[in-house]
């Protein structure tokens, strides 16, 4: 374009909800599934408002067969009144202008999670249809959008066509507009129920229930307890140490609430959340909890343990080992500040400050008053102190000074050409005999193969220091390239695939099982990030000529049998990847043209840590439990 063509007539104004539907992924973080249930969640959240305000105590969600989710609270309704300005009702300036709300003054909404007054005009610019209904004063008001234009004026009528439960309140129902929504316009149902279960317990007393239609399930969740609730249901099947400590502190507009409790695990797990939002990534509320946890517990930690036992004071990481604790602030919507549209990190410094001296004040008195639980909290950090300093030990004699560069790299490692970890694959495989096989079918421009024979450690048993001092976990480690512990940087990955390839069996799954509790504890940012994967090679080859099919499991050699009895196929059963020649191996398994690699994700932290620490944890009975009851679901290797 040249100068002369930049003219006024150049630039565009988006009007209305135009800016919304241009660039949806600026209001709802993305246009997938995510974004789907973000689009849900933001009407949920409106109703959560009514409840925090103590207008609601029922919160009802239904998700229709054909597409549609409802969601209804039993609060105030919103208004319906003329807003002079506009000369239109409340009700519809709410969901058709952006930024208009009652969250922005000083009254309506003292707390609230909603998307900085957005969310409702949002979701409905990206729906292709919607209804909302409000009952205030006895009468029904009804309007009626199509991708976020009105089809008619806000109107009484004499029914709900929403079959509205309760005699004030709102009702919306929305469809997920086809061409934003191109992946799906479904709701990711598991991760949706984990959200609301999880919001409950931030709103106690206050009753959601769920209704599926498409799945005929229907769910309800209801705690008195608050937080203190959550805190029971993070350390089920665990070992604790101690009676919960809650903090509670009201300074202003801000108000804290924390609980913490250490076990006797290894892990740590921390929830975080500002007005029933959740903050995974943390922010200055997280920041101040931990300076003042680490700052109290190293106080209390002189006072009492010997010159012998207290060398150096504890590292963040020391304290964190066995810790859960939530982080619950609320404050005045408007004053809400957050790193990033969709509100995961908190950035309000006058926050951290505020939880750092509650915290600490709070710490230093409950340690003085409960010196069994202090001294039970010290031991067990100090535990993970002394194992620390061990595992740096080991490091240093194992890890000499440029290993981690590449410079000492393990010489079982048939590395590959490529220099650019994004271009780069890390192929991690059991035995010789499999090593030798994908060494020979790999393209050695990008792909790297590391064969480690034999069972690894069960590293949901063992601390860093007895983990470093394996010599196959320190070539894993030395290939992977990022460190591990206060020296992990995942900058220095040197792979950003890197896929466990085991055999198709029962043995391969234990062996599968064993790389992600080690990649999951102790390298958990890389799982996070979404850099490791499992390889699915097949369990059969059928073969009939020169046809062949290759089968991946028990139920799909049957299928296939079944579905072409009038040929004679062979079957052969494949007992490990060494089995398979190089030319099968590359192109069932190692191709990225026809393989097929399942991503590892982490869609909910809290319920990844309770499965590992069930299943791969020293605790028996929860085990037995989840084995008795899920036995009929097994697929048995006999």
């Amino acid at each position: 374009m040249s100068n002369d063509s930049y003219s006024a007539e150049s630039i565009t104004v988006l009007e209305g909800l135009e800016p919304v539907r241009k660039r949806p992924g600026m209001y709802i973080g993305t246009t997938s599934q995510a974004g789907v249930n973000h689009a849900l969640n933001e009407i949920i959240d409106n109703a959560i408002d009514e409840a925090l305000a103590g207008f609601a105590s029922n919160i009802q969600i239904v998700l229709e067969e054909n597409g549609y989710m409802t969601v209804f609270d039993d609060g105030r309704g919103i208004p319906v009144d003329n807003v002079a300005k506009y000369n239109k009702p409340a009700l519809e300036l709410v969901m058709t202008m952006l930024h208009a709300g009652g969250k922005f003054g000083q009254g309506a909404y003292k707390v609230s999670g909603g998307l900085h007054g957005v969310g409702s005009s949002v979701v409905n610019a990206l729906s292709e249809h919607l209804i909302i209904e409000v009952v205030r004063e006895g009468k029904i008001y009804r309007q009626e959008y199509k991708r976020g234009v009105p089809t008619h004026d806000v109107k009484v009528v004499k029914e709900s066509v929403l079959r509205m439960p309760f005699e004030t309140g709102t009702a919306v129902s929305f469809l997920p507009d086809k061409q934003i929504f191109k992946e799906t316009i479904e709701i990711n149902y598991e991760r949706f129920r984990k959200q609301m279960k999880e919001k409950a317990y931030l709103i106690p007393k206050v009753l959601f229930k769920i209704r599926n239609n498409k799945s005929h399930e229907k769910l309800a969740f209801y705690f008195e307890g608050g937080i203190r609730s959550l805190m029971q249901d993070m350390n089920k099947g665990k070992k604790i140490l101690h009676d919960p400590i809650y903090i509670n502190k009201q300074e202003g507009d801000i108000e804290l609430e924390a609980i913490i409790q250490f076990n006797d695990s290894l892990a740590e797990q921390v929830q975080t959340f500002v007005n029933v939002i959740n903050t995974h990534e943390g922010g200055t509320h997280l920041t101040g909890f931990r300076t003042a946890l680490t700052k109290s517990i190293n106080t209390y930690a002189q006072k009492v343990l010997s010159e012998k036992d207290f060398k150096e004071n504890f590292t963040g990481n020391d304290i964190r080992e066995g810790l859960s604790a939530v982080i619950y602030i609320k404050m005045p919507s408007n004053d809400l500040q957050f790193e990033g549209q969709t509100k995961t990190k908190l950035g309000n410094s006058e926050v951290q400050s505020m939880v750092q001296v509650a915290v600490g004040n709070y710490l230093d008195y409950y340690f003085e008053e409960h010196p069994k639980d202090g001294k039970q909290i010290i031991g067990k950090i100090l535990l993970a102190q002394r194992a620390r300093l061990a595992a740096k030990a080991a490091k240093d004699a194992v890890l000499r000074k440029g290993a981690l560069e590449g410079s000492a790299l393990p010489g079982k490692l048939a590395d590959c050409q490529e220099k650019d970890p994004a271009k780069s694959e890390l192929f991690i495989l059991e035995g010789d005999s499999a090593g030798g096989s994908a060494k020979a079918a790999r393209d050695r421009k990008y792909q790297a193969i590391l064969p480690l024979f034999g069972k690894i450690l069960n590293t949901e048993r063992y601390r860093l220091d007895r983990i470093v001092s394996s010599d196959k976990f320190k070539d894993l480690i030395v290939a992977v390239g990022a460190g591990i512990g206060d020296q992990f940087n995942i900058e220095k990955l040197r792979y950003h695939k890197i896929i466990i390839m085991t055999d198709a069996d029962i043995d391969g799954a234990h062996i599968k099982t064993l790389y992600l509790t080690f990649f999951f504890r102790h390298l958990t940012e890389i799982v996070e990030d979404g850099k490791v994967y499992v390889a699915v090679p097949p369990l059969y080859k059928a073969t009939h000529g020169k046809k062949k099919q290759y089968l991946f499991d028990e139920e799909e050699k049957e299928t296939f049998l079944k579905n072409n009895p009038g040929i004679n196929w062979n079957v052969q059963r494949f007992k490990g990847l060494g089995e398979m020649n190089s030319g099968e191996l590359w192109e069932t398994t190692m191709n990225p043209e026809t393989r097929v690699l399942k991503q590892i994700t982490v869609d909910d932290a809290s319920e990844a840590d309770r499965t590992f620490q069930m299943l791969m944890g020293e605790e028996v009975p929860p085990r037995k439990r989840f084995i008795t009851s899920h036995a009929k679901l097994a697929d048995l290797d006999i």
